[in-house]
């Protein structure tokens, strides 16, 4: 009797292709639109488009160490992006909570290593504020990699709850 093939997640990563076209389609526009260090308002009181750049890493840590953490974040994201992939090759292709979120961490960490690659830093511009309170600018990669990492986290731990509870 001959055993059909495991279908693993792989197919998922067009999900990460359309985070990666998405987030480079709106840094291109926000290039040839946006002004920088300017506040246009979406929803006045809560969210602007703010065109500014980001060298570092989340909250702009390490944005002054002097050009090497463009190399190490950029190598860190493909590392991570690379082993999440390698996990996709060993999730089945219906698990929808696991592929998902390794998906969209794939895709907004390719997204910012494009900028870093080629602009030498990372475009942001979503601005949500309240009143004199400024949350960080981020981008539509920034929001694919927090959604993934939530639902990684989220996932793993209602998982790991009803394995406990199986046993």
């Amino acid at each position: 009797m001959k055993q059909r093939p495991v279908r693993n997640a792989l197919p998922w990563l067009i999900v990460s292709v359309l985070i990666v076209a998405l987030d480079q389609w709106s840094k291109a526009w926000v290039l040839s639109d946006l002004p920088e260090y300017k506040a246009i308002p979406v929803i006045d009181g809560f969210w602007n488009w703010y065109r500014t750049y980001n060298t570092g890493a989340a909250f702009s840590f390490l944005s002054d160490a002097g050009g090497w953490q463009l190399w190490f974040f950029s190598l860190l994201a493909v590392a991570i992006s690379g082993l999440l992939a390698f996990w996709l090759s060993r999730t089945a292709r219906g698990d929808w909570r696991q592929a998902l979120p390794y998906a969209l961490v794939i895709g907004g960490a390719l997204g910012n290593v494009i900028d870093r690659l080629i602009h030498g830093h990372v475009i942001d511009f979503i601005q949500w504020y309240w009143r004199d309170h400024y949350w960080p600018s981020f981008n539509i990669a920034d929001s694919a990699i927090v959604a993934g990492a939530i639902g990684i986290a989220l996932f793993g731990l209602f998982d790991g709850k009803s394995a406990r509870k199986a046993r």
